[in-house]
């Protein structure tokens, strides 16, 4: 099968060669752990089960995940069987959570079939989280219906300038909503909750609000508001800290201020959009994952 999950639209067969991800058809993961800094209804008391798989199909200069998601790194010590994968994962599903979160999975859609496929198999039923840069096609949004619980993507860009640049997606303003607006037809507005306030099905997009760029936040939030729905959930973080490659790029060098956050927080009150969670401008320095400490399964 040729590969056109994202709209690289590499249109490889990735059993003979890779394309823009260098990902084969094989599994590379480079955690499986419990994780409690998503949003409130994902993690509740337990956490959530996270599979953080290696490469990404966007290449962020500011990424967080940098050292996994960066598709030069080696990640030939990090191949994983499917079974192996399930069993570390219900190993981690024992412990209490209800919620198992797929990191970075857009090159990873057949293979998230096999591990839920056997996952249901044992008689475990997670609620799926898809946690997405949304730089996913339509067509492969609609094939994740019946898998998928609760959809986690960001929406990164407004502006056509800052994708092209910081993410080398030119298009990502308008594909990145497609993908959205099929998530959006799927859940709806409303995130449906069960005895503990965690989520059973649902919408949550995220918008990271980058410094120096406050009018991309803008524009993100305004094609939010009036493309899809201003009753929408939207997760706005303020958790930016300068890694990787941002260092070439002046005002990235540095963390949000409150008053960029506070100026975007107006905007979207402006937009009607009041449903969801913000952060406190401080929490840059609570996430800040380092996947060569993590404990890795293997």
């Amino acid at each position: 099968m040729l590969c056109n999950n994202c709209y690289r639209k590499c249109n490889v067969d990735r059993t003979l060669k890779t394309g823009f991800c260098k990902i084969d058809d094989k599994i590379y993961v480079s955690a499986i752990c419990i994780h409690k800094g998503e949003e409130p209804v994902i993690v509740g008391k337990s956490g959530i089960c996270n599979v953080f798989f290696d490469h990404c199909n966007l290449q962020c200069i500011y990424c967080q995940n940098y050292q996994i998601s960066c598709n030069n790194v080696d990640i030939s010590n990090n191949l994983i069987s499917a079974d192996k994968c399930v069993e570390k994962i219900k190993q981690l599903l024992d412990s209490g959570t209800k919620m198992l979160g797929l990191v970075s999975p857009t090159p990873y859609v057949d293979n998230i079939y096999e591990i839920v496929n056997k996952l249901n198999s044992d008689n475990y039923f997670p609620r799926i989280v898809y946690n997405t840069n949304a730089y996913d096609t339509v067509e492969i949004i609609k094939k994740l219906k019946d898998i998928v619980d609760i959809y986690l993507p960001d929406y990164k860009y407004g502006s056509y300038d800052l994708c092209k640049s910081l993410s080398n997606a030119p298009d990502y303003p308008d594909t990145a909503l497609e993908a959205i607006k099929e998530m959006y037809k799927q859940k709806g507005r409303k995130i449906i909750l069960d005895e503990d306030n965690l989520a059973v099905s649902g919408l949550i997009i995220r918008h990271l609000v980058l410094p120096g760029h406050v009018e991309n936040s803008k524009s993100a939030l305004f094609n939010i508001a009036f493309e899809i729905s201003n009753k929408v959930n939207i997760s706005l973080m303020s958790q930016y800290y300068p890694v990787y490659k941002s260092f070439e790029y002046p005002e990235l060098s540095r963390k949000l201020t409150a008053e960029e956050y506070n100026e975007v927080l107006d905007y979207m009150s402006e937009l009607g959009l009041e449903n969801g969670w913000i952060q406190e401008v401080e929490s840059s320095d609570c996430y800040k994952p380092d996947f060569t400490t993590t404990e890795v399964f293997k």
